[in-house]
């Protein structure tokens, strides 16, 4: 069974950074893309980040040039910076799993950033 475990949420200041870690348990991790996602109060889930095996990115626009994804096969994890926050950033952080390509099948519990002005 696979289990994804997020931590590293908190509340900042707008400007400020964080980094957000996923850990990762119960599949061969380095063979499998890994995926953000968000979810703000009264809105949609929405793509973030995503990284495959191969280690090429892909991020939304709205975050482009501020977040890095990245990934440590050696500790199944993988990472989320954020840089230069905004208080549009505030939501639920999820990491999830990339079954197979395109689909993501496993998720994690998730982890609050907020953002103040």
């Amino acid at each position: 069974q696979v289990q994804l475990v997020e931590s590293g949420g908190g509340l900042v200041q707008a400007g400020e950074s964080l980094r957000l870690s996923c850990a990762a348990s119960g599949r061969t991790f380095s063979s499998y893309g890994m995926g953000w996602f968000r979810q703000a109060p009264g809105k949609e889930r929405e793509f973030v980040a995503a990284i495959r095996w191969n280690t090429n990115t892909w991020y939304a626009d709205s975050v482009k040039g501020r977040f890095t994804i990245s990934r440590d096969n050696a500790k199944t994890t993988v990472y989320l910076q954020m840089n230069r926050l905004k208080p549009e950033d505030t939501a639920v952080y999820y990491c999830a799993l990339e079954g197979s390509v395109g689909r993501y099948d496993y998720w994690g519990q998730g982890t609050q950033v907020t953002v103040s002005s």
